[in-house]
């Protein structure tokens, strides 16, 4: 099948809608392991935990994790059978509010033997990132300065997107308007 991209970039939402999506809320994983990936995005990634269900209220219990004041920005379903395929669910993402603290997640990740499948910056949206897996195989990303779009809703051209494969090479060469020096 071919993909028609003007089609696809043309699509927008039906005037006079009647509610706006303001962001993404949540997301709830199902897990083979609730102890082992309560440990993982607690002990490696730094969320607490919010809250806690026993299996008499949710079959293999769930554990509520935040990374803010938000109750919770994930949460875990235990009881799954095995790791996920990631047919369903690419990936999901953490941003952090500096370009240092990609690189502190990363470095927390190989120091907690995590595989990274990716550091760097990708192209559209342009934001520096690191991305691994769960203990169930599910893709994280954890990301600072994605690209911002304005009220004219232009984004930045594909001539400036420049995708790297390093954390060290994105801060050396940025895109127009990014700025990766990093604090002393």
């Amino acid at each position: 099948m071919t993909i028609n991209i003007d089609k696809l970039k043309s699509m927008n939402p039906p005037h006079g809608m009647d509610f706006r999506i303001g962001k993404l809320g949540h997301i709830v994983l199902q897990v083979s392991d609730l102890e082992k990936s309560t440990a993982f995005y607690t002990q490696v990634l730094g969320l607490r935990v919010s809250d806690v269900y026993p299996e008499t209220m949710m079959p293999g219990g769930m554990v509520f994790l935040r990374c803010n004041t938000d109750h919770h920005c994930l949460a875990l379903v235990g009881a799954g059978e095995r790791q996920a395929a990631n047919q369903e669910l690419h990936h999901f993402a953490f941003e952090v509010p500096t370009l240092a603290e990609v690189i502190r997640a990363r470095d927390r990740l190989r120091a907690n033997h995590v595989q990274i499948d990716f550091e760097g910056r990708r192209r559209a949206g342009c934001q520096i990132a690191v991305e691994f897996r769960d203990p169930d195989n599910h893709s994280v990303e954890i990301y600072w300065g994605v690209d911002q779009v304005g009220s004219d809703g232009r984004v930045r051209p594909q001539n400036e997107w420049h995708g790297v494969k390093s954390l060290e090479e994105a801060i050396a060469h940025p895109v127009p308007g990014q700025d990766t020096h990093l604090p002393k």
